[in-house]
């Protein structure tokens, strides 16, 4: 194992399961100290004291509270001293007809999923252009071509996207690198419905290229390539990790 990001210091949402969870291990493993949060105390608690004490910080912390991105982001300074990485990674979604979803939803949804990615990225950006570090966002295939029925979720990680590209326009000036990953279907704690589906589960691999849907760490290793030196000169990229689902143009398979 490498060790990429010796003396780096990352900040992680959405860190008590799935997606942000592994990213955060693998940030660990790969050298960093890690800020994790999580909206569910007891989730990113566990996460937090199964790592490193003395490279870890686990709060819990609403995203979608400018208030306490400013905690979060203090804390990473006050305790690691900089901030090098942020990663955008916390999300929720909603589905149903348009009719049917509530204002209190909608809201809900777009300020966990995109009014958060712009809270992080302005609460930790005097730190990451002291560093010359990188943001990397969680998106979607759903922010770049729409699912039935999620009106909220497209239109919230198309937002991530487009903000993604005019954050790295801003900041390339100071040394600040803004990517984003867009992952299709990947097996967490939110798609456990889908996984237990077994119809469903054939229905989405007659839509992904490689046949199945995708782990946590794979996700991962993606935000950590486009974190890392690597990706020295990658901004403004959504990165689809999807296994090949963007790759159709939405016919179906022909023999």
């Amino acid at each position: 194992m490498g060790k990429r990001f010796e003396g780096k210091v990352a900040i992680v949402t959405g860190a008590g399961s799935g997606i942000g969870e592994a990213t955060a291990r693998a940030f660990v493993d790969e050298g960093a100290s890690v800020v994790l949060t999580d909206s569910v105390d007891e989730k990113v608690r566990a996460v937090g004291d199964s790592l490193p004490s003395d490279r870890v910080v686990a709060l819990r912390a609403d995203v979608a509270d400018p208030g306490d991105w400013q905690t979060v982001v203090d804390a990473a300074v006050d305790r690691f001293d900089r901030v090098d990485v942020l990663v955008n990674n916390a999300g929720t979604f909603s589905s149903g007809d348009i009719t049917d979803i509530s204002t209190d939803e909608w809201r809900r949804v777009i300020e966990t999923d995109l009014s958060s990615v712009f809270y992080g990225t302005r609460a930790a950006l005097p730190f990451l252009r002291e560093t010359k570090g990188s943001i990397v966002n969680t998106s979607s295939v759903s922010g770049e071509d729409a699912d039935w029925r999620m009106s909220p979720y497209n239109a919230a990680k198309g937002g991530v996207s487009n903000f993604t590209k005019a954050a790295a326009l801003d900041n390339g000036q100071f040394g600040v690198r803004v990517n984003a990953v867009a992952p299709g279907l990947i097996w967490t704690d939110l798609t456990q419905d889908q996984a237990e589906d077994e119809a469903l589960q054939e229905k989405f691999a007659e839509r992904i290229a490689l046949g199945r849907g995708g782990q946590a760490h794979e996700v991962a290793a993606a935000i950590l390539f486009l974190a890392s030196d690597a990706a020295s000169f990658v901004t403004g990229a959504i990165l689809p990790v999807d296994g090949g689902t963007t790759a159709s143009n939405g016919q179906p398979p022909q023999s």
